[in-house]
């Protein structure tokens, strides 16, 4: 594992309506899952070596000064820039102990993950959850383990995730899915948005969130018409992204409108939330109390 230097890890965020966190942490930089569309592979994070792991140095002792300056607890969230639970974390334990003083200091938390290893720390956020907000969001972009392995090529299967949600929501934890992105040509069909939603719902999910398309930058760009090349070749999908989205940033699926309509009937069907507003007002519920007037 390398280590690089980091001022500071608990930042604050420019907008705390992202599922009401009013923070981020990010313990380490890069990913392994190797996912064909992740936008934190795009030049404007200048991380050449994205698929590296690297952790930050002294990053406990970092995150416990962060958190003992801060005026007023709220939530953190981490998981934007890279998986707090990538493979290295099952014995650097970076993201458990860094939950561990979230818990102490009174902090909330919301982690986004690819991986079922967030399980491992039930207990912690279970302990969190006690007095301040937790979110847990699986991203799920497709029930198609083989679909998924293209796409995804690293990352846990569908259906590990899905277990691992309906684990925390056995425990009493505030979980969903992340349903994005859904890929052009690829994930944008009404059967896959009404399996993933449905999915989601029988392991127990709370809210399903969803973009119904994706984003593409350059550097990212390059990377994924590469891979759409290698991972389905002879299907011209490069090409009619290259037509339709020439330099677009987000690339909108043409059937985004009856796919919005598939997905919210599905999920007023089965009762989820889908309003970022309203899932940040539920996963604050029984702890308006606490210290989070900064909302």
């Amino acid at each position: 594992m390398e280590y690089i230097p980091a001022k500071t890890i608990v930042n604050p965020t420019k907008d705390s309506s992202w599922f009401g966190t009013a923070y981020t942490m990010n313990l380490y930089r890069g990913c392994c899952h190797g996912c064909i569309y992740c936008d934190s592979r795009s030049d404007c994070y200048h991380n050449p070596n994205f698929g590296q792991v690297m952790a930050k140095a002294d990053a406990l002792r970092i995150v416990r000064d962060n958190l003992a300056r801060k005026v007023r607890p709220a939530v953190v969230g981490t998981g934007s820039m890279s998986d707090p639970y990538n493979p290295f974390e099952e014995e650097l334990l970076l993201t458990r102990h860094s939950l561990e003083l979230l818990e102490a200091y009174g902090f909330g938390a919301a982690i986004a993950t690819k991986s079922d290893l967030i399980t491992r720390d039930t207990d912690v956020l279970v302990s969190i959850h006690r007095t301040m907000p937790v979110i847990c969001k699986l991203t799920v972009t497709t029930c198609d383990a083989g679909l998924a392995e293209k796409l995804e090529p690293y990352a846990p299967s569908p259906q590990r995730r899905l277990a691992a949600l309906e684990a925390l929501s056995r425990a009493g934890l505030f979980t969903g899915v992340l349903l994005m992105p859904v890929l052009p040509f690829l994930e944008d069909s009404e059967e896959n948005i009404r399996e993933v939603v449905n999915r989601a719902a029988d392991a127990g999910a709370r809210f399903v969130y969803p973009a119904l398309g994706m984003t593409c930058r350059a550097g990212q760009r390059e990377y994924f018409y590469r891979q759409l090349e290698a991972q389905f070749p002879g299907q011209g999908l490069a090409a009619r992204y290259r037509k339709r989205y020439g330099n677009r940033y987000y690339c909108s699926s043409p059937k985004a409108r009856v796919l919005w309509t598939v997905f919210e009937e599905e999920c007023r069907r089965r009762g989820l939330l889908y309003s970022m507003s309203r899932i940040a007002a539920a996963s604050r519920r029984g702890h308006e109390n606490g210290q989070l007037s900064l909302f």
